[in-house]
């Protein structure tokens, strides 16, 4: 962007990291957009280094993308907003690094994706990407469910979907499930002709690896496949049960984020579909929002 932002204008960044990519957008005190750069994935349990890296190079993009030097970083205060830190150790780990900022702000992905989904007001969210989770924030209440990672939770996440369809597939070319469009599907995305085919490509790989087969899955139970029904319809079933969680302390909002919102919109329950708003701001917003609360207060 380039933007010329007032020299006495402290900067801030805004910080979001997940199973697939980590975003930043630095923003002057008065919340003008100065420039973001967008990384690989920053979840910690996928490596510290990973995260690390993820963020540095997310704020040496978006610093170019202001019109800054890497070496301003030092001048900007940080809001991190990751998957993962609700995890103690993970937090610990995070929160000690020699970080490049003038100050660091750490908090879940979760709580930054509700502050800037109602750009600081109460409300509810619930992210579904390559992961899944939830949060709501009322007055002095707070409701955090989910986010246990892939493959312990996540349930209803892109990956959760990547996973059960291979889980399928597996079982049904060694025989003991039912024949489905998935089999092929899977096949031909991975350009193998057997099941050690595919388990080659899967065994020990990462969620978001997982959370590219979601589209097949969504596309396949569009067009009326009964497995990648059941599984969407199980997937969409969690994710509407985990909203009534979330109502239950009658937030006023309710926004849901990340790359599998819109396509799950049509299987999730009347009653929950209903309640969704949009979304007023990005995590990367709410990250830059709660640095600002944190370093005033």
């Amino acid at each position: 962007m380039g933007t010329t932002q007032p020299s006495n204008s402290q900067l801030y960044i805004g910080i979001d990291g997940g199973g697939s990519k980590c975003r930043a957008t630095i923003y002057t005190a008065e919340h003008q957009q100065l420039g973001t750069g967008v990384a690989g994935r920053a979840n910690p349990l996928h490596g510290l280094e990973q995260t690390f890296q993820s963020i540095t190079e997310s704020t040496h993009l978006a610093l170019a993308d202001a019109g800054l030097s890497a070496d301003d970083s030092v001048k900007l205060i940080a809001g991190l907003g990751l998957a993962g830190v609700n995890v103690g150790h993970f937090y610990e780990q995070i929160a000690s690094w020699q970080h490049p900022f003038k100050a660091m702000y750490l908090t879940t992905d979760l709580h930054t994706a509700c502050i800037g989904a109602h750009n600081g007001e109460d409300g509810a969210v619930i992210i579904t990407g390559t992961g899944s989770c939830g949060y709501a924030h009322v007055g002095d209440k707070s409701v955090s469910l989910g986010g246990h990672g892939f493959a312990l939770g996540d349930k209803g996440s892109g990956a959760w979907l990547g996973l059960k369809a291979a889980e399928h597939v597996l079982l049904h070319l060694d025989g003991f499930a039912c024949a489905t469009a998935l089999t092929q599907q899977l096949l031909n995305h991975f350009q193998v002709n057997n099941a050690i085919g595919i388990v080659e490509q899967l065994a020990g790989k990462s969620s978001s690896v997982y959370a590219k087969l979601a589209r097949i899955v969504l596309l396949a139970a569009n067009e009326g496949d009964e497995v990648a029904i059941a599984i969407v319809k199980e997937g969409s079933q969690y994710i509407s049960e985990l909203a009534r969680k979330l109502f239950a302390i009658n937030p006023t909002r309710f926004s849901m984020i990340g790359g599998l919102a819109e396509p799950l919109l049509p299987w999730l329950d009347s009653d929950v579909a209903s309640k969704i708003s949009p979304s007023l701001s990005p995590p990367e917003f709410g990250a830059c929002l709660f640095a600002q609360k944190q370093h005033i207060g």
